[in-house]
């Protein structure tokens, strides 16, 4: 499995969703490496980016593909992970499994519930459309036109830089095999259902009618050490829209597994 590694100290994991690849979640990479002392390895998921998908037919398959990468990449070390969309699912997936290990937990637009059809999500709007914009970023007009919110130049920047390169690297055939499988055989919650009382982060947008946002919220229960932010004008590409509040959240969420891990050591 690919994975790039940046800087060094504590490990903290970052899945990206489904049909991009790591490259959606390197917007990050400043805050966190500005708070310092983490190395983040972005990990490309089978059949996105740089990793190969033979073998791999099923959500679960990924998450236990995941699982061996780290532990390849990391022995027995504790780390934190952060999910995005469909890595949402698996970074949940991950912390549940190995919460032994797990300093925090921390989802961007995550998948809460796997079938598209269950899911509780707001109708589309657009708080800011410019058909010219679209029009001028050409065949990754649509693509952009499809999950944003907010129709601006700096917005179709990010886009084009972090998540269009993805869109064009993922094996469909790899893509189509998963989502045959997409969902778990059972949620992490409910196979796990004790609190997960690691400091967590979940980040929404309030426009997202991919995986909308109720569906984290009913969750809380399970995370009594949670925050829960749901953002508006952001859709599903909720961290690219709206760079400056969600720094602010995850610089937070970072503090708080210092001082989580301060005190109990």
């Amino acid at each position: 499995m690919h994975i790039v590694e940046r800087g060094s100290g504590t490990p903290i994991v970052l899945i990206h969703g489904f049909g991009v690849d790591h490259r959606v979640l390197t917007s990050l990479d400043d805050v966190i490496a500005n708070a310092g002392g983490w190395r983040r390895l972005y990990v490309d998921l089978p059949g996105h980016g740089r990793s190969a998908g033979d073998g791999v037919s099923s959500t679960d398959e990924v998450s236990e593909a995941v699982k061996a990468a780290i532990q390849d990449r990391l022995g027995d070390a504790a780390f934190a992970v952060i999910g995005n969309s469909f890595g949402g699912m698996i970074a949940r997936r991950v912390a549940h499994d190995l919460r032994d290990r797990i300093l925090g937990l921390a989802t961007v637009a995550g998948v809460f519930i796997a079938s598209v059809d269950d899911r509780t999500v707001p109708e589309r709007s657009l708080v800011l459309e410019d058909a010219a914009l679209v029009e001028s970023l050409g065949d990754a007009g649509g693509a952009f036109a499809d999950m944003a919110v907010v129709h601006t130049a700096e917005n179709a920047q990010a886009f084009l830089r972090h998540v269009q390169p993805g869109l064009e690297a993922a094996d469909q055939a790899t893509m189509d095999r998963i989502a045959d499988e997409y969902g778990f055989a059972e949620e992490p919650e409910e196979e796990s259902p004790d609190p997960f009382t690691a400091p967590s982060l979940f980040l929404m947008g309030r426009q997202d009618h991919v995986v909308g946002y109720e569906d984290a919220w009913a969750r809380q229960a399970h995370y009594p050490r949670a925050t829960f932010a749901t953002l508006d004008s952001a859709g599903h590409n909720v961290h690219l829209e709206r760079p400056e509040v969600a720094n602010v959240l995850m610089l937070d969420w970072l503090q708080r597994m210092r001082a989580e891990a301060q005190r109990t050591a």
